[in-house]
C-alpha cells in the first residue's frame, strides 16, 4: 500500500499518489449515480486536509474578508426537520421530494438550525450550510483548492483496494462504529448508537490508514468536479470530470444516510448539487498541488 507521509501545511497529509481502481459495480450501487464502471485512474501526488473544515476555521476566514455566504444573502438555508421545534416545522416550506427538509429563515453557518442556535460549542464540527462557492472562495484564501473527485476517492480508499468503507468492507467491525450516519428508523427515530445526533467533530472516530479522518458520514463534501454520471471504462490520469454543467459532486455521505434510503456513506457514492445550493449537512474539506 502506498504511504502518505504529514505535509508541511499545518492539518494536511502527502498522498503519494498513483493508480487506483475507481467506482464502483456491486449491488450496493445506486442506479443513476454513476458509480461505475470501475476503472482504473492514476492521481499523482497532492495533498489533502486530514479533517473537514472547521466551524473555527470558517469564522476565521470570515473575519479575515468579511465574506458572506450564499445562504447568508438568500436569507434561509436547508435544516433537517428533526432539529426544529413543532411550531418550526408546520412554519417552514419544505422539499417536495424530501419533506425532512425545511426551508429556514436565518438558518447559515453561524446559526445553523436558524435564529436561536449557534456555533460556540461546535467550533470543532464541520461547517455547513456552505455553497460549492462558498468552499472555492474558502480554499482560495487558504492558499489550497477543492479536491477533484477523483483526488477524494483515492484518499478516501486509504489504499484499499475497492473496500466499501476507508477501514474495510464491515460497516460496523467488531461492533465500533467508525463513522457517523443515521441509525433508527429514518426520519423519525434516531438512536444515535454512533454517539452523535447531528454532526460530530472532524476527528471523531479513527482515521483511515492515510490519516484523514470521516471520510465517509458526519457531512458531504463538495470536490471540484462538475456532476456526470457518464464515465468511460478506459483508464485515466487525472481526470477532473467534464467542462460543462450545472451541478458539482458531493461526496462521503452524511449525518442523515440510512439503508433505507441513502446508502451513500460508501467510498465510490456519489450525488450532486447546485453550486449555490445549501444545507444542514454538507461541508468541504481542501486539497494542494505538492
Amino acid at each position: 500500500m502506498p504511504r502518505a507521509r504529514r505535509a508541511s501545511g499545518a492539518g494536511m497529509v502527502t498522498l503519494p499518489g498513483g493508480m487506483f481502481r475507481m467506482g464502483n459495480e456491486d449491488a450496493y450501487a445506486n442506479p443513476g449515480d454513476g458509480e461505475g464502471p470501475v476503472r482504473e485512474v492514476t492521481v499523482p501526488a497532492f495533498r489533502m486536509d486530514e479533517k473537514a473544515v472547521t466551524n473555527a476555521r470558517f469564522a476565521a476566514f470570515v473575519k479575515d474578508t468579511e465574506y458572506v455566504t450564499a445562504a447568508e444573502r438568500f436569507g434561509w438555508s436547508y435544516v433537517f426537520a428533526g432539529f426544529l421545534a413543532p411550531e418550526q416545522v408546520r412554519a417552514t416550506r419544505g422539499a417536495a421530494s424530501t419533506p425532512w427538509w425545511r426551508g429556514v429563515e436565518g438558518a447559515c453557518w453561524r446559526t445553523p438550525e436558524g435564529p436561536g442556535s449557534g456555533v460556540d460549542d461546535r467550533a470543532h464540527h464541520p461547517v455547513v450550510h456552505v455553497t460549492w462557492d462558498d468552499a472555492w472562495a474558502y480554499a482560495a484564501w487558504a492558499g489550497k483548492r477543492l479536491p477533484t473527485e477523483a483526488e477524494w476517492e483515492y484518499a478516501a480508499r486509504g489504499g484499499l483496494d475497492q473496500a466499501r468503507y476507508p477501514w474495510g468492507d464491515e460497516l460496523t467491525p467488531r461492533g465500533q462504529w467508525r463513522c457517523n450516519i443515521w441509525q433508527g428508523d429514518f426520519p423519525v427515530v434516531n438512536t444515535a448508537d454512533d454517539g452523535h445526533l447531528g454532526t460530530a467533530p472532524v476527528d471523531a472516530y479513527r482515521p483511515n490508514a492515510y490519516g484523514l479522518f470521516n471520510m465517509v458520514g458526519n457531512v458531504w463534501e463538495w470536490v471540484a468536479d462538475r456532476f456526470t454520471a457518464a464515465h468511460s471504462a478506459a483508464p485515466s490520469t487525472d481526470p477532473r470530470g467534464p467542462a460543462e454543467g450545472d451541478r458539482r459532486v458531493m461526496r462521503g455521505g452524511s449525518y442523515l444516510c440510512h439503508d433505507s434510503y441513502c446508502n451513500r456513506y460508501r467510498v465510490a457514492a456519489r450525488t450532486a448539487n447546485t453550486p449555490d445550493s445549501s444545507s444542514g449537512n454538507c461541508g468541504f474539506r481542501c486539497a494542494a498541488d505538492v
